[in-house]
């Protein structure tokens, strides 16, 4: 019989990702005044979205190559880029994710917006908040529309930004 070696470690179960709220901030210029007393951040709106897809990054491999070592190149890396994000909710009164499209792609001045997405565990509390920094919206679309349907209109927003990053939650 195998033997079975005890862990004095606790057992952590997977997380759900069924619990979770995004939230837009506008951030200074210069990132040290965020987040600090009398700091130039800015809550601008929070949200319940049925769906968040495209927080991924992925990184382009250099492969060098060196003359002599025939078993393989050596790896080294490349930059970063990352996905578009895509918010979908249900549709409501609330205008301001419109508002932020409609100034981007009028082309007028717009900040760029910092998001956080912050899971929480069964109980609701967070437990892990994802960072993208200078997000800026890049497609709108509005729920389809039917006479015949029954379920809810959803709405979504895709956006682009400059970096992710997971921080502690708030």
């Amino acid at each position: 019989m195998p033997e079975v070696i005890a862990s004095d470690k606790p057992f952590i179960a997977p997380l759900q990702t069924l619990r979770f709220r995004v939230a837009f901030t506008r951030e200074s210029i210069d990132g040290k005044g965020a987040g600090k007393p009398g700091g130039s951040a800015e809550d601008l709106c929070e949200g319940a979205f049925s769906e968040v897809t495209g927080l991924e990054a992925s990184m382009e491999v250099k492969a060098i190559k060196e003359g002599g070592a025939n078993y393989g190149a050596h790896q080294r890396s490349g930059q970063v880029t990352f996905s578009t994000v895509v918010l979908k909710r249900g549709v409501t009164a609330a205008r301001d994710l419109w508002k932020w499209w409609q100034v981007f792609s009028g082309g007028a001045f717009a900040h760029r917006l910092t998001v956080r997405i912050t899971l929480g565990d069964l109980a609701g509390t967070p437990v892990m908040t994802w960072k993208l920094e200078r997000a800026m919206p890049v497609k709108f679309k509005a729920a389809d529309f039917n006479a015949k349907a029954t379920e809810i209109g959803i709405e979504e927003l895709h956006f682009v930004h400059e970096g992710l990053t997971l921080d502690k939650p708030a």
